[in-house]
């Protein structure tokens, strides 16, 4: 669902950080904003309630290369947490072109990454997609927290499908950049089928 701007010459790509309430999608997009050069990228935009926040901003990688001439600009989003913001979590994924999943590695939030991941799920169908044909990455967060699961046992509970994983401690960096490269270039990867080269 890329949007082209021809004018720019510029592929606008969407990819969406979703997952359960405080697992570290907001310390994602703040440590990429914070790496990102800022000739490269826009404003972070901070769309807050009392009780929700939703992070937004783009940014042109100046290493991913072309698409027929064209430049690819990321669209980050991240989508409230909590399951009784489920109408902001179904607009913020119109028009996806990826999705990463970040799950809290604590074993206590277990049910909450399920339940998280089952909404993503549903939202993405109702919208005539499915996590089978999304581009989608799986980042299992907090690792440096304790009473952590093991990577295999989170695997087995929520990467049925066996997408890339990656661990990570967002705040300090660690599997960021690993996980946003993995998801752009799956997201580019499709762009380049749909446009036949």
């Amino acid at each position: 669902m890329s949007f082209i701007n021809y004018l720019s010459r510029e592929i606008n790509c969407k990819i969406v950080y979703y997952g359960p309430g405080l697992c570290g999608k907001t310390a994602n997009l703040q440590y990429i904003y914070g790496k990102t050069n800022p000739n490269a990228r826009g404003k972070m935009i901070s769309l807050a309630t009392e009780t929700e926040r939703t992070l937004f901003f783009d940014f042109l990688p100046l290493a991913l290369g072309e698409i027929r001439g064209f430049k690819t600009r990321f669209h980050l989003y991240t989508v409230p947490g909590q399951v009784f913001y489920d109408a902001s979590r179904k607009l913020i994924l119109k028009g996806v072109d990826g999705v990463v999943f970040v799950a809290d590695s604590q074993i206590a939030r277990m049910e909450a990454n399920l339940e998280s991941l089952e909404n993503l799920r549903t939202n993405l169908a109702e919208q005539g997609y499915s996590l089978d044909s999304v581009p989608f990455v799986m980042q299992y967060n907090k690792r440096d927290m304790p009473g952590i699961a093991p990577v295999d046992e989170l695997r087995q509970m929520l990467n049925t499908n066996g997408a890339p994983d990656f661990e990570a401690i967002a705040p300090e960096g660690t599997g960021v950049f690993d996980t946003l490269k993995a998801v752009a270039k799956l997201v580019l990867t499709e762009l380049k089928k749909a446009s036949g080269g």
